[in-house]
């Protein structure tokens, strides 16, 4: 994998990709995205190398998240990651940090792209002004077209996979969100592209991402109970 890395950070452009373009409204349920922005928030710490995973002898979901540059990344959500693993003793399990974390994360993500102008918040009535709706759309197209299109290129082979758009497919598939990628191919067999190119990242990177899935599977089971 090569090194570059996009100006959005992992999160803002899985939040983007989770989200219909023209409504606002997400394509999955908001608690299985926050535990996806969680992971996201976690692998680009990887990424950086601020943490690790101490996978010693510990199934995948219950490593321990260890520290290792205690340096601010000059990002509030990352940062307040950072501080959150700073003061966790002991070092937390992977899955048990990514369902704390999670908490409030979707509103968190959404009003710093809102702050940084990259969604703009509209509102009004419904019911006869009995509710109001919120709604938060792009600014412009081009902040959740040029996600698509990266992992477009990825699928088609016609770009090598960098560490952060290879993370964000493994995310995106973990997710479910390959159908609304808008790339009018059958998108089992894009799933399966994209899952094969996360497949050949960094081992904490991988781990992290079958961690989110496995929180995610935790939510639809108690669910159903």
């Amino acid at each position: 994998m090569t090194a570059s890395v996009p100006g959005l950070p992992l999160r803002d452009e899985l939040y983007l990709l989770a989200h219909n373009d023209d409504t606002g409204q997400p394509h999955i349920h908001r608690q299985a995205l926050a535990l996806g922005l969680a992971g996201a928030v976690l692998i680009d710490l990887v990424i950086t190398g601020r943490t690790t995973l101490d996978g010693s002898g510990h199934p995948v979901g219950e490593q321990r998240i260890r520290l290792h540059i205690d340096r601010p990344v000059g990002d509030l959500i990352n940062d307040a990651a950072l501080t959150s693993l700073r003061h966790t003793r002991p070092a937390p399990p992977l899955r048990h940090w990514l369902r704390g974390f999670a908490d409030d994360l979707y509103e968190r993500t959404r009003a710093g792209l809102h702050a940084a102008g990259i969604l703009r918040h509209t509102s009004h009535r419904r019911l006869g002004g009995l509710i109001r709706a919120d709604t938060y759309l792009p600014t412009h197209q081009r902040w959740p077209v040029i996600a698509r299109a990266r992992l477009r290129y990825l699928a088609d082979g016609r770009e090598q996979p960098d560490n952060h758009t290879a993370a964000l497919a493994g995310l995106v598939v973990a997710l479910n969100l390959t159908d609304h990628l808008y790339l009018h191919d059958d998108t089992t067999t894009v799933a399966a592209q994209l899952r094969a190119i996360a497949e050949q990242h960094h081992r904490p990177v991988r781990d992290i991402t079958t961690a989110v899935d496995a929180a995610i599977g935790d939510l639809a089971t108690a669910t159903y109970r």
